[in-house]
């Protein structure tokens, strides 16, 4: 099978974590050896979130006394890329050593028109006390919005049309390479109306919803967004909460989830099933294998089941 997976923030930093890179080299760690039975068995392309790390960049560039002006989100974006495409990429050649793997910096192709440069609900950076996060917003010019119990800053986050390097990814995988590519969502580009030259924009792409673009790209036969929940809940957080297990696109999209958390994962996985009728899933890090045969996790499919169950 071809599977794309989207390795969710958590796997580099647990909620309240010292950000400290021998923290994250050791979540890494541990993240790829839940992935590793994948990769032997199967094609890979791996993708990985950047919030904390993007916001860290953030708050560094902007103290930074030697800039004019702080450094915008895609260079940040495209920093985050190396560093984590690093540990990521080290961690999966230590674990797969007969495998060639790949780290591709890779841009992802936005558009200006999209309506999310004027609602921000991406969150990025570290998680403060609701007075810390108001003084940041007042001081810096940030929109902070409440994630949880915490708050963090919020920045827009416009629906990716295209992974520029798609083919180059393509290339790879024909060649037996894992691939690490498109992490925090790839940097957001977009092309100059005149000439058709790309450039860079003031934005954060879900990692989720590219990794849903770029797998129906790929012809993947499977979507797995890894997070830091087993599985997609009905009715989160109130008494009569349960698990959801097998479901159909229609059947998702019909229940209520968060814009800023869930939403995001949940638009991602019904895409890809509504146009390849392949599965996507959705559930904790350490059930990577048992998502693929349908025995951990929220499975989507175009029936509802897993496998699937063909019409008389």
């Amino acid at each position: 099978m071809r599977v794309v997976v989207a390795l969710g923030g958590n796997a580099l930093l647990q909620r309240g974590e010292k950000p400290d890179a021998a923290v994250q080299i050791g979540n890494v760690h541990n993240a790829i050896m839940s992935l590793a039975p994948i990769a032997r068995e199967h094609e890979l392309v791996l993708t990985h979130g950047n919030g904390p790390q993007v916001g860290i960049l953030a708050l560094e560039s902007a103290a930074d006394p030697a800039l004019t002006t702080p450094y915008p989100l895609d260079v940040l974006g495209a920093m985050t890329q190396g560093e984590i495409g690093y540990m990521v990429g080290q961690a999966l050649q230590n674990a797969l050593p007969n495998r060639q793997v790949a780290t591709i910096l890779s841009q992802t192709l936005v558009s200006t028109a999209d309506p999310a440069f004027q609602n921000p609900t991406k969150f990025v950076g570290a998680v403060y006390t609701e007075e810390e996060a108001k003084q940041f917003a007042a001081k810096r010019g940030w929109v902070v919005k409440p994630d949880g119990k915490y708050w963090r800053r919020v920045v827009a986050s416009p629906r990716p049309q295209r992974v520029v390097e798609t083919r180059l990814i393509r290339l790879l995988l024909n060649t037996g390479t894992v691939v690490v590519c498109a992490g925090g969502g790839g940097v957001p580009v977009v092309r100059d109306e005149i000439h058709g030259r790309l450039r860079g924009v003031e934005a954060v792409v879900d990692k989720d919803l590219t990794a849903s673009l770029l797998a129906e790209a790929l012809e993947a036969d499977a979507l797995l967004l890894l997070t830091d929940v087993s599985n997609v809940m009905r009715n989160f957080g109130k008494p009569n909460q349960e698990e959801i297990r097998h479901i159909t696109p229609a059947g998702l999209r019909a229940e209520d989830f968060p814009a800023g958390s869930m939403g995001p994962k949940v638009d991602a996985v019904c895409h890809f099933v509504e146009t390849t009728g392949d599965m996507a899933a959705i559930g904790g890090l350490e059930d990577a294998a048992k998502m693929l045969t349908g025995d951990a996790g929220t499975i989507v499919t175009p029936s509802g089941t897993y496998p699937e169950v063909a019409p008389r």
